[in-house]
């Protein structure tokens, strides 16, 4: 495989809005985030995905773009944008933007347009249909809730949005659509951007009349001609959000040769912990024999024909160390193990912001402490439903999006640093235990975790090219993997439990010294081990001499 920037590569996801306030609104800002640089450049990372920050009315908090080529004003100014590029340029640390295509918002002059007549200009930018029988169009879901159709009272039919009925859906099928959309991505690239985080771009070649959303027929034939028309000409990562993909589909994808992306999100692991059949809401216990196959699979599956993304926590996701780790008595061993199990794969990491420091979710009491409009509206729909008020709560507890988002927790101060003034969703008031100020200054923390993980992946290609072979397959609580290049071998092994665990592997070898671990030991004996809870080391298996 012909070697990339990015192969070797660490990506630090911010969600501008609660990283860094600078003006003591309470919203994070991009002065704020410059003002974090320094602190991004000592962790190590090379890119920032920044989560969008472009004119919006915020329904989705962003998500939903009125306008790609501004600065919403509670970010600040295309002036602050271009300097936190040249700014992150200085630190060799590239911004990726998120380029939200599927849909825009409500407010996009396109739609504005759109939506005063049938036969308007921008009406065919989006996706229109008569009623049937007085009724939608058919019966496709929006992700967010409710039908995926909206009745428009001025022209008499409904328009596709595939989530909130104030993000309607851009008609791929249209030419003009596509090539302003290009036209776009070129503003960016030409200001010096690294590159584009897709969101749902799986969902560009969707035919709702046949009710087709994800993989559409002609999804990678648009891939194919945005490449063409405009990152392609560029050495830029691009990574798609992909909640359908399979191995297979994430070839067609990511298989350089066929030139669309760099790489794409993969979630099956993500839904390893909800019930068969139901939505990411329907609770169950993970299955470690099933969370080693699926992510297994992905590390083999893809080999060199394409590239893998490696997460365990976004903007729309819950703080892995809550999720599945032990976020109380285990807090630090689990948020390390986990750091440690996915930095040793082979694909390009992604750290979500405060994840480096072990941030934690935040239970809710109620409802009236909710900010996301998925978790709102599932809330109200399964109480018509029936659903008691504490199940439905203990299911956002779990897996509600608010988790992730809230503000950064840089100190033990009021507003955990983050503001001057009252921060726009609460801070987590364990932010006085947990904070980068106590990380920095602790030898030991997650942080130099993360940051030791950051350096032996860019010095050590086993990391990053090297085999992966699932060993223990069928264990319950053990989670250990070879990594092999060029005659050297790493093993990873982690107790993916809170109980002491006996390892038993066969290796010739049997003491050995780590490379990175959780816990302190000057040496492993392979023979005859036993596990702390959580316990995870990385030791080389034929060490030229003691590490």
């Amino acid at each position: 495989m012909q070697e990339k920037w990015w192969h070797q590569s660490v990506v630090y996801q911010i969600y501008p809005r609660s990283f860094q306030d600078s003006d003591g609104d309470g919203i994070g800002d991009l002065q704020g985030i410059i003002s974090r640089l320094d602190y991004l450049e000592n962790l190590g990372i090379d890119v920032i995905w920044l989560s969008p920050v472009y004119q919006s009315p915020n329904d989705d908090n962003g998500y939903d773009i009125s306008d790609y080529q501004d600065i919403h004003p509670d970010f600040g100014t295309m002036a602050d944008m271009d300097e936190l590029i040249e700014e992150a340029k200085k630190r060799n640390i590239h911004i990726v933007m998120d380029l939200v295509v599927n849909h825009t918002s409500d407010e996009h002059p396109w739609f504005i347009e759109a939506r005063k007549s049938k036969d308007n200009p921008y009406r065919d930018y989006y996706i229109w249909r008569d009623p049937v029988d007085g009724k939608e169009p058919n019966d496709l879901r929006s992700a967010f809730s409710g039908s995926a159709w909206q009745l428009d009272e001025e022209t008499g039919q409904y328009f596709l949005h595939l989530f909130s009925k104030r993000q309607p859906d851009l008609n791929w099928e249209n030419e003009t659509v596509r090539q302003e959309v290009y036209n776009m991505m070129n503003f960016w690239i030409d200001k010096g951007i690294g590159g584009f985080r897709m969101d749902v771009i799986d969902l560009i070649g969707k035919l709702p009349d046949q009710k087709i959303t994800g993989n559409g027929p002609k999804l990678h034939e648009y891939l194919q001609e945005m490449n063409r028309e405009s990152f392609g000409k560029a050495d830029l990562l691009t990574v798609g959000e992909t909640w359908g993909a399979t191995p297979e589909i994430a070839k067609l994808y990511s298989n350089p040769a066929r030139k669309e992306l760099s790489m794409v999100f993969q979630f099956e692991h993500v839904g390893l912990d909800q019930q068969e059949g139901k939505d990411k809401w329907d609770l169950k216990e993970l299955s470690i024999p099933e969370l080693k196959k699926v992510l297994s699979k992905w590390q083999v599956s893809l080999d060199n024909e394409g590239w893998n993304s490696l997460f365990w926590n976004n903007h729309d996701l819950p703080r892995i160390v809550s999720r599945w780790g032990n976020d109380k008595e285990y807090r630090i061993e689990s948020a390390k193990m986990f750091a440690i199990l996915l930095h040793m794969m082979k694909g390009t990491p992604y750290i979500f912001q405060g994840e480096e420091i072990g941030m934690t979710n935040y239970p809710l009491k109620d409802i009236s402490e909710a900010n996301d409009i998925e978790t709102l509206n599932m809330y109200y729909e399964r109480l018509e439903e029936g659903y008691r008020k504490e199940e439905i709560i203990e299911s956002i507890n779990a897996k509600g999006r608010d988790n992730a988002r809230r503000p950064m927790q840089w100190d033990d101060s009021e507003q955990a640093g983050f503001s001057a003034g009252m921060s726009w969703l609460p801070v987590h008031p364990n932010h006085k235990e947990i904070n980068v100020s106590e990380s920095l200054a602790d030898e030991q923390s997650i942080f130099y975790c993360y940051k030791k993980l950051i350096q032996l992946r860019k010095e050590n290609p086993i990391v990053i090219y090297g085999s992966y072979t699932l060993l223990l397959e069928d264990d319950p609580n053990i989670f250990a993997y070879i990594r092999a290049y060029e005659g050297k071998r790493w093993l990873v092994c982690a107790n993916f439990s809170e109980k002491v665990q006996n390892l038993q592997l066969t290796e010739k070898q049997s003491i050995n010294y780590p490379i990175i671990q959780n816990y302190s030991r000057k040496q492993y004996d392979l023979a005859d081990l036993t596990l702390e809870p959580y316990e995870t080391f990385v030791v080389d298996l034929n060490p030229e001499k003691e590490i």
